[in-house]
């Protein structure tokens, strides 16, 4: 007689991941089906949990608010050449 065990089953919102060191960090690999948009995240711990979430992108008012103000009078700016215009067929 063949015995079967059964497969667990799994979550569509977990699935086991494989961590790797790279250089001295550890680090893991995200499935496709868990890809975060962007190029940054927030990891933070709770507990014994890890805790990955995208950063939200920032909007121009956002950007433009934490530039630093230019220290140099604008008369002291260098001229900027007025270049000829081009016409365009539309």
């Amino acid at each position: 007689m063949l015995w079967h065990m059964p497969r667990p089953i799994r979550s569509s919102t977990e699935r086991q991941v494989q961590l790797f060191k790279n250089g001295r960090n550890q680090a893991v690999r995200i499935p496709r089906e868990f890809e975060l948009p962007g190029t940054r995240a927030l990891l933070r711990r709770e507990g014994n949990r890890l805790v990955l979430q995208p950063l939200p992108s920032r909007s121009l008012l956002e950007i433009l608010d934490s530039l630093s103000p230019l220290n140099q009078p604008m008369d002291e700016w260098p001229p900027i050449p007025e270049l000829p215009v081009k016409p365009v067929n539309l």
